[in-house]
């Protein structure tokens, strides 16, 4: 009965996520359409910046969403052996692309704005920025009680907050413009949301390329992993060592252990398994042991 006290409570838990990012998810959406349409019809460009910001974090909700929802449901396809789980990298890298992109356009279009900026209308502009700013609000609030529980959520809450950062700066932009006058302002304004964007894009993509790549975890000294599986008593040789990330925090592991012909094949598999776990916290990896009479192991060429 515990069990299934425990099996239920969790999935409530996946329920409760689920509902605050499709909430999330809704209210970004609209207000990519909202503020796009005003960043278009009133020319301002940092507007503009800032709701290509929306715009990808909507979709790094939606990733989220559909990572809790996958787990949730525990759905399998024995086509796919891993599940769906490369889909939430995929998407990251797609997302950073197109972060990557609007940043870039936006950098482009603020040079040329320069030497001839055109004029926005600062109040319409602090209108739909302040609607930004709101919405931001009322979503990082609405992920707050999630983001300590779930991951996902917490990523989530970490792209509203960089949103709700952007909004702000769009309103101080459409204040100081409507007050002095100065149309630069907007241009500057959104040209710096575009530099607050790039190093985020340019990381994010880099993270998702590793994962894509399978490279071996950036935090795992994949030396001194090997080193360590070698120390274990009755362990003569480590190879055939992969280590590489599915999905967020979920790092897998393959390896051949070499055992002399008279130890514990049980003690073997359970040393490994606790020295991966609590050292590296690897929970998913698969061992094949092997006494070290056996040949034809290095047959294999790749």
């Amino acid at each position: 009965m515990a069990h299934d006290h425990g099996h239920h409570a969790t999935g409530r838990a996946g329920a409760r996520h689920a509902h605050r990012l499709r909430l999330v998810f809704v209210m970004t959406c609209a207000l990519v359409v909202v503020q796009g349409a005003a960043a278009l019809a009133f020319g301002s460009l940092a507007l503009l910046s800032d709701t290509g910001h929306v715009l990808t974090d909507a979709l790094g909700v939606g990733m989220a969403l559909a990572a809790v929802s996958v787990a949730d449901r525990r759905r399998r396809d024995p086509q796919h052996t891993f599940g769906w789980y490369r889909l939430e990298i995929l998407a990251a890298f797609l997302n950073a692309v197109l972060l990557i992109g609007v940043a870039g356009y936006v950098l482009v279009e603020a040079l040329q704005r320069l030497d001839d900026p055109p004029s926005i209308d600062a109040g319409w502009v602090l209108a739909a920025a302040s609607v930004g700013l709101l919405v931001n609000l009322a979503a990082y609030v609405a992920l707050r009680p999630g983001a300590d529980e779930s991951l996902n959520v917490r990523g989530a809450q970490l792209e509203v907050l960089a949103d709700l950062i952007g909004s702000i700066a769009v309103v101080i932009s459409a204040v100081l413009v409507a007050v002095t006058d100065i149309r630069e302002i907007d241009v500057v304004a959104g040209a710096l949301i575009a530099l607050f964007i790039l190093p985020r894009a340019l990381a994010l993509g880099r993270s998702a390329a590793r994962v894509l790549l399978q490279s071996a975890p950036a935090h795992i000294d994949v030396e001194a992993l090997c080193a360590h599986l070698a120390e274990l008593p009755g362990v003569v040789d480590v190879h055939d060592l992969h280590v590489w990330t599915l999905t967020s925090d979920m790092d897998v592991l393959s390896a051949h252990l070499v055992v002399t012909s008279a130890t514990d094949l049980h003690g073997v598999l359970d040393d490994a398994r606790v020295v991966l776990r609590s050292q590296y916290a690897i929970a998913h990896a698969t061992l094949q042991v092997e006494p070290d009479d056996h040949t034809g192991c290095a047959e294999v060429d790749w």
